[in-house]
């Protein structure tokens, strides 16, 4: 193995200073690569982050619209939400489904894996395709969630990204990767 490839961190101890039902947060002693005494600070999720894009026959999407308490901003993106780490991540994409579309889907498909802000968490993604489209009997959104939802065609969805209204990480790389994934098959 080549020594660039090594990941060289060495831990020399480590201490939770807080945590939540979604996330830990460690102070870390470390060495660094370079060989010197440094502090960390790292977030580690509980959750994968799941991303679901929903496209009907007709070739369109649907956009979740919510406030973002950490931006402190209205936001449009694609349906996401938590999937606990050890459940299976196609049945959280579906509940996710459900809950803030209301809606199911015949064919599903992961189009994206994604280490989300490796600096200082480790927190992942997968994205899936959903297709084969129909509605749910049942909804209930989280507590914490206000809802609005839109269908929109796939241009849309596209031209939002690329003008930057749409900047949530999830949403951006389902469009790369749908886009992508389209011009390729």
């Amino acid at each position: 193995m080549e020594k660039d490839t090594i990941n060289d961190w060495k831990r020399l101890s480590s201490k939770v200073v807080y945590d939540n039902a979604w996330i830990s947060v460690f102070h870390e002693d470390v060495i660094n690569p370079n060989g010197g005494k440094s502090i960390y600070g790292r977030v580690h999720f509980k959750n994968v982050a799941i991303g679901i894009l929903p496209v009907d026959e007709d070739g369109n999407t649907w956009l979740v619209g919510q406030s973002r308490y950490p931006l402190g901003i209205y936001t449009w993106e694609i349906p996401e939400g938590g999937g606990p780490l050890d459940e299976d991540l196609l049945l959280s994409a579906k509940r996710e489904l459900a809950e803030e579309i209301g809606m199911e889907a015949d064919y599903w498909e992961v189009i994206q894996e994604a280490d989300l802000s490796n600096s200082a968490t480790d927190e992942r993604t997968v994205i899936f395709l959903a297709t084969g489209l129909r509605p749910t009997a049942s909804v209930s959104q989280d507590e914490t969630e206000r809802l609005l939802v839109k269908k929109v065609s796939m241009q849309t969805f596209f031209d939002m990204v690329d003008s930057g209204e749409i900047r949530d990480a999830l949403s951006v790389l389902a469009a790369l990767r749908y886009r992508l994934l389209k011009s390729t098959r």
